[in-house]
């Protein structure tokens, strides 16, 4: 299972970024909670200190993917594989 964080204080770049990601795994047939998790991480003392300056961040098993912009569904595609 993996699990994706989204880093970001709930600005319109990290709900699109969600709204991305759920797009992006709906198509891949996954399903929450059976093969992702996907939690949000709005505290900016928590999301500084794991590095990322820029929200929307985006975290994939531990790993930042993404900082700073709303990603593509093709580079989400990629992250999962």
């Amino acid at each position: 299972m993996k699990k994706i964080e989204i880093l970001g204080v709930g600005c319109p770049n990290c709900k699109k970024t969600e709204s991305e990601l759920r797009k992006a795994l709906t198509g891949l047939g996954w399903k929450e909670g059976q093969d992702y998790t996907l939690t949000k991480v709005q505290n900016m003392a928590e999301i500084a200190a794991r590095g990322v300056l820029m929200t929307p961040g985006v975290v994939v098993d531990g790993k930042i993917v993404s900082t700073g912009k709303v990603p593509k569904i093709g580079d989400i595609i990629s992250w999962m594989e």
